[in-house]
């Protein structure tokens, strides 16, 4: 771990209430931006709900798992498991609930504050990926290439090869 960013933690904290507050007011009690909510079926919303509830658990649990799950002698570019396939699985895990819990209630409200959660991880992504390219130089590089920060390849392309 090459570190995170001075106010990640704090942040994100801020953000969760911020968020929790305003589904919870505006979802459930105010009702000032659900207009959207009576045009979605009460049973989709609870499908994708669920299913992108069910996703950022399983990367949530993934990344953490991989990050703390084991004692590395020599620090590196972490590559197993999720980090093979994204950069920040636990970022976007927290993406990903924020969303499911917007999908089970819309709120338009909440939809902005959701934005601003993605915003505010984006930029602590790109914080840390700063820290990772100094302590790790050209490994990490090569890693960022291969790698994408949230949304995984769905196909692979082939390298090309030079022998043609």
């Amino acid at each position: 771990m090459a570190g995170e960013h001075p106010y990640g933690d704090v942040g994100q904290l801020i953000i969760f209430i911020l968020f929790l507050v305003v589904w919870i007011s505006d979802g459930f009690f105010l009702n000032y931006t659900t207009v959207a909510d009576k045009y979605v079926p009460l049973a989709a919303q609870i499908t994708v709900g669920t299913i992108l509830m069910l996703l950022a658990v399983m990367l949530a649990r993934s990344g953490l798992n991989t990050v703390f799950g084991k004692v590395r002698e020599n620090p590196g570019v972490i590559r197993d498991g999720i980090f093979g396939v994204l950069r920040h699985p636990i970022y976007f895990s927290e993406m990903l609930f924020y969303l499911s819990l917007v999908v089970f209630r819309i709120s338009l409200a909440a939809l902005a504050v959701w934005l601003i959660a993605v915003l505010f991880l984006h930029y602590i992504s790109r914080y840390e990926e700063k820290l990772l390219l100094e302590r790790f130089g050209d490994d990490y590089r090569r890693y960022m290439k291969e790698v994408p920060m949230y949304f995984p390849k769905i196909i692979r392309r082939k390298e090309r090869s030079s022998n043609k």
